[in-house]
């Protein structure tokens, strides 16, 4: 079953990159007593998530903020070392927290895997706004090489 607006997001522990090396992150210390921009994306490095996805949200980060978000977050069944490398490619390295979900155990969890062929298991795309570990917007793209619904101004529109 697929999470819902209502919702809360299930635990979950995600490996991100920092200077020292990969850490383990919960989904508690991300998004308990915050309100986060969750996108997620089919994979790292792949066309419509580098050129079309991933830079609405860095280009909007100042209006995002305004709208009292206190981060903005990726997730990708990829792992930590791509995403880091990713993050680094982007120019968004230390503006986009980019969550690395290697074996698609959150991704699972929230029922938006989707099985893409050569690619394996992946994410669908998606855009969700999370407050306080609640999904108060979602938005599921039905086509994986799209992001229209999942955009960054949707999401805008939605705060």
């Amino acid at each position: 079953m697929t999470i819902a607006v209502g919702s809360a997001l299930p635990e979950a522990k995600f490996r991100i990159m920092t200077d020292e090396g990969a850490v383990d992150r919960t989904s508690d210390e991300i998004f308990k007593g915050r309100k986060v921009v969750l996108f997620g994306v089919p994979g790292a490095f792949t066309p419509t998530c580098s050129m079309n996805h991933l830079p609405g949200f860095l280009d909007n980060l100042d209006h995002f903020k305004a709208k009292g978000v206190d981060e903005i977050a990726v997730v990708a069944v990829n792992d930590p070392f791509v995403m880091a490398a990713w993050a680094r490619h982007t120019g968004a390295k230390d503006k986009i927290l980019f969550l690395a979900d290697g074996n698609a155990d959150f991704t699972k969890k929230l029922g938006l895997d989707i099985e893409l062929g050569v690619m394996g298991l992946r994410s669908k795309r998606f855009s969700m706004i999370v407050e306080d570990g609640v999904v108060t917007a979602l938005n599921v793209e039905d086509s994986p090489g799209t992001a229209e619904a999942s955009g960054a101004a949707r999401l805008l529109q939605q705060l």
